[in-house]
Protein backbone atom coordinates (compact mmCIF):
# COMPACT_ATOMS: atom_id res chain seq x y z
CA UNK A 1 0.00 0.00 0.00
CA UNK A 2 1.11 3.06 -1.33
CA UNK A 3 1.67 6.46 1.47
CA UNK A 4 1.64 10.24 0.55
CA UNK A 5 5.25 10.02 1.96
CA UNK A 6 6.74 7.92 -0.52
CA UNK A 7 6.64 10.20 -3.28
CA UNK A 8 8.87 12.29 -1.57
CA UNK A 9 12.16 10.92 -2.97
CA UNK A 10 15.90 13.02 -2.41
CA UNK A 11 15.21 14.27 -6.47
CA UNK A 12 11.57 15.68 -4.83
CA UNK A 13 13.27 17.20 -1.89
CA UNK A 14 16.08 18.85 -3.63
CA UNK A 15 14.11 20.00 -6.56
CA UNK A 16 11.53 22.03 -3.46
CA UNK A 17 14.53 23.48 -2.02
CA UNK A 18 15.83 24.67 -5.68
CA UNK A 19 12.41 26.40 -6.18
CA UNK A 20 12.95 28.81 -3.92
CA UNK A 21 16.01 29.75 -5.55
CA UNK A 22 18.36 28.14 -3.49
CA UNK A 23 21.56 26.08 -4.80
CA UNK A 24 21.48 22.89 -3.07
CA UNK A 25 25.16 20.89 -3.66
CA UNK A 26 22.83 17.44 -4.09
CA UNK A 27 23.71 16.68 -0.40
CA UNK A 28 20.50 15.46 1.88
CA UNK A 29 20.06 13.55 5.03
CA UNK A 30 17.26 12.46 6.45
CA UNK A 31 17.03 13.89 10.32
CA UNK A 32 15.07 11.64 13.02
CA UNK A 33 11.46 12.41 12.46
CA UNK A 34 8.06 10.19 12.22
CA UNK A 35 5.49 12.52 12.16
CA UNK A 36 6.76 14.78 9.13
CA UNK A 37 9.73 14.22 7.26
CA UNK A 38 13.02 16.04 7.77
CA UNK A 39 15.98 16.70 6.28
CA UNK A 40 19.52 18.69 6.21
CA UNK A 41 20.32 19.35 2.96
CA UNK A 42 23.30 21.23 1.62
CA UNK A 43 23.51 24.86 0.31
CA UNK A 44 26.64 25.92 -2.22
CA UNK A 45 28.68 27.99 -0.42
CA UNK A 46 26.54 28.32 2.46
CA UNK A 47 25.62 26.38 5.81
CA UNK A 48 23.00 23.15 5.05
CA UNK A 49 19.54 24.76 5.88
CA UNK A 50 16.72 22.00 7.50
CA UNK A 51 13.78 21.17 5.31
CA UNK A 52 10.64 20.56 7.07
CA UNK A 53 8.05 18.60 4.93
CA UNK A 54 4.38 18.48 7.10
CA UNK A 55 2.76 15.26 6.85
CA UNK A 56 -0.29 15.60 4.44
CA UNK A 57 -3.57 16.31 6.27
CA UNK A 58 -2.33 16.87 9.39
CA UNK A 59 -2.78 20.79 10.07
CA UNK A 60 -4.19 22.94 6.74
CA UNK A 61 -1.94 26.08 5.83
CA UNK A 62 -3.68 28.63 8.06
CA UNK A 63 -2.96 26.33 11.21
CA UNK A 64 0.81 25.73 9.92
CA UNK A 65 0.93 29.63 9.45
CA UNK A 66 0.13 30.42 12.48
CA UNK A 67 3.18 28.30 14.49
CA UNK A 68 5.10 30.48 11.87
CA UNK A 69 3.73 33.40 13.33
CA UNK A 70 4.40 31.97 17.11
CA UNK A 71 7.79 31.50 16.33
CA UNK A 72 8.31 34.80 14.90
CA UNK A 73 6.79 36.55 17.98
CA UNK A 74 9.01 34.35 20.55
CA UNK A 75 12.10 35.19 17.92
CA UNK A 76 10.77 39.17 18.20
CA UNK A 77 11.07 38.82 22.08
CA UNK A 78 14.34 37.58 21.53
CA UNK A 79 13.59 33.90 23.08
CA UNK A 80 15.69 31.62 21.21
CA UNK A 81 13.60 29.52 19.15
CA UNK A 82 14.49 28.45 16.00
CA UNK A 83 12.01 30.07 13.36
CA UNK A 84 11.82 29.17 10.05
CA UNK A 85 13.15 30.98 7.34
CA UNK A 86 11.45 33.46 5.25
CA UNK A 87 11.73 33.98 1.53
CA UNK A 88 9.91 37.14 -0.44
CA UNK A 89 8.08 37.37 3.29
CA UNK A 90 6.58 33.55 2.92
CA UNK A 91 7.48 31.34 5.01
CA UNK A 92 5.23 27.85 4.16
CA UNK A 93 6.05 26.79 0.96
CA UNK A 94 4.45 23.88 -1.09
CA UNK A 95 5.57 21.69 -3.95
CA UNK A 96 4.46 18.35 -5.15
CA UNK A 97 1.67 18.59 -3.16
CA UNK A 98 3.61 18.46 0.31
CA UNK A 99 3.47 21.85 2.81
CA UNK A 100 7.07 22.55 3.48
CA UNK A 101 9.30 24.79 5.50
CA UNK A 102 13.35 26.12 5.82
CA UNK A 103 15.45 26.69 9.33
CA UNK A 104 18.15 27.33 10.38
CA UNK A 105 20.34 24.39 11.11
CA UNK A 106 20.79 24.44 14.94
CA UNK A 107 22.91 21.91 16.88
CA UNK A 108 23.39 20.82 20.87
CA UNK A 109 22.66 18.02 22.95
CA UNK A 110 19.91 17.40 25.03
CA UNK A 111 19.66 18.66 29.09
CA UNK A 112 21.24 16.62 32.03
CA UNK A 113 18.04 14.84 33.51
CA UNK A 114 17.24 16.55 36.71
CA UNK A 115 19.93 19.04 36.76
CA UNK A 116 18.84 21.73 39.03
CA UNK A 117 20.53 24.84 37.28
CA UNK A 118 19.54 23.87 33.86
CA UNK A 119 15.63 23.48 35.17
CA UNK A 120 16.08 27.09 36.61
CA UNK A 121 17.31 28.03 33.75
CA UNK A 122 14.62 26.22 31.59
CA UNK A 123 12.02 27.76 33.97
CA UNK A 124 13.06 31.32 32.81
CA UNK A 125 13.00 30.67 29.29
CA UNK A 126 9.93 29.15 29.84
CA UNK A 127 8.46 32.05 31.64
CA UNK A 128 9.46 33.97 28.93
CA UNK A 129 7.80 31.76 26.39
CA UNK A 130 4.26 31.70 28.54
CA UNK A 131 4.54 35.67 29.40
CA UNK A 132 4.32 35.31 25.05
CA UNK A 133 1.54 33.23 25.21
CA UNK A 134 -0.25 34.71 27.48
CA UNK A 135 -0.87 37.42 24.63
CA UNK A 136 -3.43 35.93 22.47
CA UNK A 137 -5.35 32.46 21.74
CA UNK A 138 -4.45 30.15 18.82
CA UNK A 139 -7.26 30.75 16.41
CA UNK A 140 -6.41 27.44 13.99
CA UNK A 141 -4.79 24.89 16.50
CA UNK A 142 -6.45 22.66 18.20
CA UNK A 143 -6.33 22.69 22.24
CA UNK A 144 -5.11 19.97 24.42
CA UNK A 145 -8.06 18.87 26.42
CA UNK A 146 -9.35 15.40 27.66
CA UNK A 147 -11.83 15.32 24.44
CA UNK A 148 -9.58 15.32 22.25
CA UNK A 149 -6.71 13.53 23.62
CA UNK A 150 -8.95 11.05 25.55
CA UNK A 151 -12.19 9.97 24.28
CA UNK A 152 -10.72 10.35 20.97
CA UNK A 153 -7.98 8.65 21.57
CA UNK A 154 -10.01 5.99 23.08
CA UNK A 155 -12.57 5.85 20.19
CA UNK A 156 -9.79 5.57 17.83
CA UNK A 157 -7.88 2.52 19.46
CA UNK A 158 -10.84 0.81 19.47
CA UNK A 159 -12.06 0.86 16.19
CA UNK A 160 -7.75 0.12 14.91
CA UNK A 161 -7.65 -3.50 15.07
CA UNK A 162 -4.87 -3.29 16.89
CA UNK A 163 -6.19 -4.31 20.04
CA UNK A 164 -6.48 -8.01 21.07
CA UNK A 165 -9.86 -9.29 21.69
CA UNK A 166 -8.71 -11.30 24.97
CA UNK A 167 -7.98 -7.79 26.36
CA UNK A 168 -10.42 -5.48 24.66
CA UNK A 169 -12.99 -5.45 27.36
CA UNK A 170 -10.12 -4.75 29.93
CA UNK A 171 -8.82 -2.07 28.34
CA UNK A 172 -11.92 -0.03 27.59
CA UNK A 173 -12.52 -0.70 30.95
CA UNK A 174 -9.63 0.78 32.69
CA UNK A 175 -9.14 4.04 30.10
CA UNK A 176 -13.31 4.44 30.84
CA UNK A 177 -12.47 4.79 34.37
CA UNK A 178 -9.44 7.10 34.27
CA UNK A 179 -11.71 9.51 31.38
CA UNK A 180 -13.99 9.86 33.63
CA UNK A 181 -11.79 10.95 35.89
CA UNK A 182 -9.65 13.16 33.58
CA UNK A 183 -13.31 14.44 32.80
CA UNK A 184 -13.69 15.60 35.99
CA UNK A 185 -10.23 16.54 37.40
CA UNK A 186 -10.36 19.09 34.00
CA UNK A 187 -13.74 20.83 34.83
CA UNK A 188 -12.28 20.80 39.07
CA UNK A 189 -9.12 22.67 37.83
CA UNK A 190 -9.83 26.44 36.72
CA UNK A 191 -7.29 27.53 34.49
CA UNK A 192 -7.04 29.68 31.46
CA UNK A 193 -5.51 27.93 28.49
CA UNK A 194 -2.67 29.96 26.88
CA UNK A 195 -0.40 29.26 23.69
CA UNK A 196 2.28 26.37 24.75
CA UNK A 197 5.43 24.83 22.57
CA UNK A 198 2.76 21.73 23.58
CA UNK A 199 5.47 19.08 23.81
CA UNK A 200 8.14 20.33 25.61
CA UNK A 201 10.07 17.33 26.82
CA UNK A 202 13.95 17.27 27.32
CA UNK A 203 14.74 16.59 23.69
CA UNK A 204 13.10 19.63 22.23
CA UNK A 205 15.54 21.88 24.62
CA UNK A 206 18.98 22.21 23.40
CA UNK A 207 22.07 23.33 24.86
CA UNK A 208 25.02 24.81 22.48
CA UNK A 209 27.82 26.87 23.49
CA UNK A 210 26.05 27.33 27.06
CA UNK A 211 22.81 28.40 25.47
CA UNK A 212 19.66 26.64 25.68
CA UNK A 213 17.43 27.13 22.27
CA UNK A 214 13.81 25.89 21.70
CA UNK A 215 13.06 23.44 18.66
CA UNK A 216 9.98 22.26 16.93
CA UNK A 217 7.27 24.25 17.76
CA UNK A 218 5.03 21.44 15.79
CA UNK A 219 2.40 20.66 18.83
CA UNK A 220 1.81 23.85 19.64
CA UNK A 221 -1.30 24.42 20.97
CA UNK A 222 -3.92 25.99 23.16
CA UNK A 223 -3.49 24.57 26.84
CA UNK A 224 -2.69 24.26 30.95
CA UNK A 225 0.57 26.10 31.29
CA UNK A 226 1.61 23.34 33.03
CA UNK A 227 1.86 20.96 29.76
CA UNK A 228 5.09 22.43 29.37
CA UNK A 229 6.83 21.96 32.35
CA UNK A 230 5.86 18.50 33.73
CA UNK A 231 7.70 16.28 30.95
CA UNK A 232 10.96 18.26 32.21
CA UNK A 233 10.43 16.30 36.15
CA UNK A 234 12.11 13.21 36.16
CA UNK A 235 12.87 10.53 39.16
CA UNK A 236 11.02 9.79 42.47
CA UNK A 237 8.00 12.39 44.69
CA UNK A 238 11.11 13.60 45.97
CA UNK A 239 13.21 14.40 43.40
CA UNK A 240 10.60 15.66 41.15
CA UNK A 241 9.70 18.39 44.08
CA UNK A 242 13.09 19.76 44.37
CA UNK A 243 12.85 19.76 40.74
CA UNK A 244 10.10 21.66 40.54
CA UNK A 245 10.90 24.35 42.82
CA UNK A 246 13.89 25.49 40.49
CA UNK A 247 11.90 25.16 37.34
CA UNK A 248 8.98 27.82 38.90
CA UNK A 249 11.58 29.82 41.04
CA UNK A 250 12.99 30.55 37.31
CA UNK A 251 9.90 30.32 35.88
CA UNK A 252 7.99 33.22 38.02
CA UNK A 253 10.73 35.84 37.54
CA UNK A 254 9.12 35.93 33.89
CA UNK A 255 5.88 35.25 34.26
CA UNK A 256 2.93 34.25 36.95
CA UNK A 257 2.55 30.68 37.77
CA UNK A 258 -1.08 29.79 39.32
CA UNK A 259 0.03 26.54 42.11
CA UNK A 260 -3.78 25.07 41.21
CA UNK A 261 -2.60 23.20 37.86
CA UNK A 262 -0.42 21.26 39.31
CA UNK A 263 -3.28 19.02 40.02
CA UNK A 264 -3.05 18.34 36.40
CA UNK A 265 0.05 16.63 35.99
CA UNK A 266 -1.08 12.97 36.45
CA UNK A 267 -3.92 13.96 34.54
CA UNK A 268 -2.25 15.29 31.37
CA UNK A 269 0.64 11.94 32.19
CA UNK A 270 -2.30 10.43 30.97
CA UNK A 271 -3.45 11.90 28.02
CA UNK A 272 0.01 11.64 26.63
CA UNK A 273 -0.79 7.81 27.29
CA UNK A 274 -3.67 7.42 25.55
CA UNK A 275 -2.80 9.73 22.66
CA UNK A 276 0.45 8.10 22.13
CA UNK A 277 -1.18 4.48 21.37
CA UNK A 278 -4.15 6.67 19.29
CA UNK A 279 -1.05 7.75 17.73
CA UNK A 280 0.62 4.65 16.29
CA UNK A 281 -2.63 3.47 15.31
CA UNK A 282 -3.68 6.32 12.98
CA UNK A 283 -0.35 6.60 11.65
CA UNK A 284 0.52 2.20 11.23
CA UNK A 285 0.02 3.18 6.87
CA UNK A 286 3.47 4.97 7.21
CA UNK A 287 5.88 2.32 6.46
CA UNK A 288 7.92 4.29 9.18
CA UNK A 289 5.96 3.22 11.88
CA UNK A 290 5.72 -0.95 11.37
CA UNK A 291 9.64 -0.50 11.06
CA UNK A 292 10.37 2.11 14.26
CA UNK A 293 7.78 0.65 16.27
CA UNK A 294 7.15 -3.31 15.36
CA UNK A 295 6.09 -4.08 19.51
CA UNK A 296 3.07 -1.85 18.82
CA UNK A 297 1.21 -4.86 17.53
CA UNK A 298 2.37 -7.59 19.77
CA UNK A 299 0.03 -8.58 23.16
CA UNK A 300 2.35 -7.59 25.38
CA UNK A 301 2.51 -3.76 24.40
CA UNK A 302 -1.00 -3.56 25.43
CA UNK A 303 -0.45 -5.94 28.51
CA UNK A 304 2.02 -3.09 29.33
CA UNK A 305 -0.83 -0.65 28.30
CA UNK A 306 -3.11 -1.89 30.87
CA UNK A 307 -0.69 -2.14 33.44
CA UNK A 308 -0.07 1.98 32.74
CA UNK A 309 -3.49 3.03 32.77
CA UNK A 310 -4.25 1.12 36.24
CA UNK A 311 -0.69 3.03 37.73
CA UNK A 312 -2.46 6.25 36.22
CA UNK A 313 -5.35 5.27 38.05
CA UNK A 314 -3.69 5.42 40.93
CA UNK A 315 -1.47 8.27 40.89
CA UNK A 316 -4.59 10.52 40.28
CA UNK A 317 -5.44 9.43 44.14
CA UNK A 318 -2.73 10.78 45.46
CA UNK A 319 -1.96 14.63 46.26
CA UNK A 320 -0.43 16.45 43.61
CA UNK A 321 3.18 17.80 43.91
CA UNK A 322 3.50 20.97 46.08
CA UNK A 323 5.76 24.01 45.67
CA UNK A 324 7.79 23.93 48.95
CA UNK A 325 9.07 27.48 50.47
CA UNK A 326 12.22 28.95 48.95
Amino acid sequence: MSHPFDLLTPDCVLDAVERLGLCTDARIMALNSFENRVYQVGIEDQAPLIAKFYRPGRWSAAAIREEHAFAFELAEQEIPVVAPIQRDGESLFEHAGFYFALFPRRGGHAPEPGDLEQLYRFGQLLGRLHAVGRRRPFVQRETLNVAGFGHAALAAVAASGFLPERLHAAYRARAGELLARLDALFARVDYTPIRLHGDCHPGNLLLRDGQFHIVDLDDCRMGPAVQDLWMLLSGNREERTRQLGELLEGYQEFNDFAPRELALIEGLRSLRLLHYSAWLAQRWDDPAFPASFPWFTAAGYWDEQINLLDEQLAALEQPPLQLQPW
